[in-house]
This record gives C-alpha cells, structure tokens and sequence, in this order.
C-alpha cells in the first residue's frame, strides 16, 4: 500500500528568523484532500564530545518554550550556505563547549518532530579533543557539565535527560562504541 501524500498546493503563513509555518493541502493515498500544517527547519548538527578518559561535556542551558533548564548535546542549526553537517558540528562544539575534535563520526540522524516539522539533526560522535575557543552567540548563554559518558547515557536511560537529540545521540554513541569494543 502507497502511503505517500502529495502537495497540490503551498502557501506561507509566517516566515521567521528561525521558522517558516506552510499551510499545504496534500491529496491522500486514497484520493482524497486533507490540509497540512507544518514548519520548515534548515536542520542541524549535533555532536557527543568523547575525552579519552570517557568523560563527555553536555550544555546545561534555558530553553524558552518549555520555560526550563535541559542538559543537551552541543548543537547548532545551519544558518552558512552550503555547511556540511560535520563542519556545522565542529563549528558548534567549538562555539558552544570550546572543545576542538581531531575526528568526527556520523552516527545517523533524527527527526525530532515528524508530526509537525521537517527539522532533521545530524547526529556524530567527536574524538581528539582538545581545548578551544568557546564563543556563543550574544543571546545564547549554555554551562558546559563535563562527565562521564557513561553516566550521561544513565542519565538518559533513566529519564532525567529529557532533550530527544541529547538522548538518541548518547544512545547511539554508546552503542558505536560498544559496537567498537569500548565502553
């Protein structure tokens, strides 16, 4: 069974800095018409640092939606024409964490919120690190939280990291590295 729905039209209803809400009407799978509402994300990279000790460095940052703290993945959105998702995450692990990487691993992407957005986060795994130049944007204040990964993935596991890109990255992170022979 085709389950495949087809825009037949398209029109913006808010075009932000960040966001741009469409309003689609779409022909369904069996014929017939249904609108759609959705938002359009340029994507993003995020990235799981991993010291040679098995520490890793997570941002403890205000997320104004949900009105709360989060520890989270270094991440950033694409905002350069034509970034790759392995330059974007070294770009943010820098800015964010002041951590470079020697080496990036891609572990697979996510999308956060298919229901709604085409949003999709490059997710990868960093090694080499050494100390960098943290620079976050003027309206963005994050406290890197260093730990062991191993903690972190607990953390994840047991509920009390709550970000969905946090808690996919660490998860396959850990298993890339369990996959390896590594803990």
């Amino acid at each position: 069974m085709n389950l495949t729905e087809t825009t037949i039209s398209s029109e913006p209803v808010y075009d932000g800095v960040l966001l741009h809400v469409r309003r689609d009407e779409v022909r369904l799978p069996d014929g017939e018409t249904s609108g759609r509402e959705w938002i359009e994300h340029p994507g993003a990279s995020a990235v799981i640092p991993l010291y040679a000790n098995g520490d890793t460095v997570l941002l403890r940052q205000f997320r104004y939606p949900p009105r709360r703290e989060f520890l989270e993945a270094p991440a950033g959105k694409f905002d350069r024409p034509g970034e790759a998702p392995e330059a974007l995450a070294a770009r943010e692990l820098e800015e964010e964490a002041g951590i470079r990487a020697e080496t990036f691993t891609p572990l697979g992407v996510t999308y956060p919120c298919i229901g709604y957005s085409n949003e999709v986060i490059h997710l990868f795994l960093a090694e080499g690190l050494s100390d960098g130049v943290a620079g976050a944007d003027d309206d963005e204040f994050v406290a890197p939280v260093r730990m062991p990964l191993a903690e972190a993935v607990e953390m994840a596991r047991a509920g009390n990291i709550l970000d969905s890109k946090t808690c996919v990255a660490l998860l396959l992170a850990q298993a890339h590295l369990d996959a390896r022979g590594e803990e």
